[in-house]
């Protein structure tokens, strides 16, 4: 099926394009959402947050406009001014804190946000049934687990039937294996919602497996914005390179471009290493990215291989890093790290020292947009 125009798509649900100066701080950024999960993310102190407090009308922006549905929630420097106030904004906020109740139970909570009458019983007793808490109903928040005060959150936020849930950080509180867990029921308990989500993360994986697309905010602006994989996969900056776990960063020259082939020589120091062509003109200073698990190792020169860039070096150090173990490779003026499993360690006799050949494909090696 052919993709649809742009013109025939539905416009967005929500729009924001905001300004926002708070002591030294400012953030300029824009973002569109439809009925989906938009990933805000960047490092703590991009701004990321802020903007959220600004779609939920906690914050009041210095300029710009923000709507939902069509409706203009914000508005200042254009036109009339309007702020419509937070209650009345159809907004779900899940907190980074959850900030529950202590004196209110399960259930309390939950029926905070919604007005007193007969339908309140049975809305709540339906969010608890649909959020796996009802046997939970009439317990108090210190008697839950992290996971179950999530729940109750987001329960409570989804009470009053939101145009919008803003999701702060809702991991952050939670050790590795229960955000693994949660990450896929909180996915299944927004499939089907049909409003849009704003998630605040600094989190790969968060994004990855929660987010339909993502905007990656750095120092109050926004960087780049597209599908998780894509932004994640060739982060726009060193620093959210770092932040997504690239391990390896250099900075090179490009030395010459081949449009033929398809490559351009980058050096680094007196090592040049092919890559793919890129929007980078011979003799531009570039931040070259590589991830420690594209980098392979062997403990005689390769041959017969695909890969353009073969380095020889000695290994530097060794360091059990689960699931393996990253080896730094010192090859020239360059340390490579490469990503090995143990059986590997043992298999090719690594040892500090040691002599041994780094392999990196031309395709494994990505450009940095320059820093903002």
């Amino acid at each position: 099926m052919a993709q649809e125009s742009a013109a025939h798509l539905p416009p967005p649900r929500l729009s924001v394009d905001v300004d926002v100066r708070l002591g030294g701080f400012q953030l300029r950024a824009a973002a569109q959402a439809g009925a989906e999960v938009l990933v805000l993310f960047g490092p703590s102190g991009s701004g990321k947050t802020t903007l959220l407090n600004a779609i939920a009308g906690l914050v009041r922006p210095d300029a710009g406009e923000i709507r939902l549905d069509g409706r203009v929630l914000f508005r200042r420097g254009s036109g009339a001014g309007v702020d419509v106030a937070a209650r009345a904004r159809r907004v779900g906020y899940v907190f980074q804190s959850y900030a529950l109740f202590p004196h209110m139970t399960v259930a309390q909570n939950v029926a905070y946000p919604l007005p007193k009458g007969e339908a309140r019983g049975q809305r709540v007793g339906e969010l608890l049934e649909r959020t796996g808490l009802a046997e939970l109903a009439l317990r108090y928040p210190r008697e839950l687990s992290g996971g179950q005060q999530q729940r109750v959150a987001i329960a409570r936020a989804l009470a009053a039937e939101p145009h919008l849930l803003l999701l702060d950080e809702p991991f952050s509180s939670l050790d590795a294996e229960l955000r693994r867990s949660l990450r896929g029921e909180l996915r299944r308990m927004l499939a089907h919602r049909g409003i849009p989500v704003v998630l605040v993360t600094h989190d790969r994986e968060d994004a990855l497996a929660l987010g339909d697309r993502v905007v990656a905010l750095e120092k109050g602006r926004v960087v780049l914005e597209g599908p998780p994989l894509q932004v994640l996969g060739q982060p726009p900056t060193s620093l959210m390179a770092r932040l997504v776990g690239v391990e390896n960063l250099y900075q090179a020259r490009v030395v010459s471009r081949s449009p033929q082939s398809g490559t351009m020589m980058c050096r680094v120091g007196s090592t040049d290493l092919e890559a793919l062509l890129a929007e980078a003109g011979e003799g531009e200073e570039v931040i070259v990215g590589l991830r420690s698990r594209d980098v392979m190792l062997a403990n005689q020169r390769p041959v017969g291989l695909s890969a353009r860039n073969v380095l020889p070096g000695r290994v530097a150090t060794l360091e059990s890093r689960s699931p393996g173990v990253q080896v730094t490779v010192e090859c020239g003026n360059m340390l490579v790290a490469s990503q090995v499993t143990h059986e590997a360690v043992q298999e090719l006799g690594l040892a500090q020292g040691r002599p041994v050949w780094a392999v990196i494909k031309a395709s494994s090696l990505f450009l940095v947009s320059r820093d903002t």
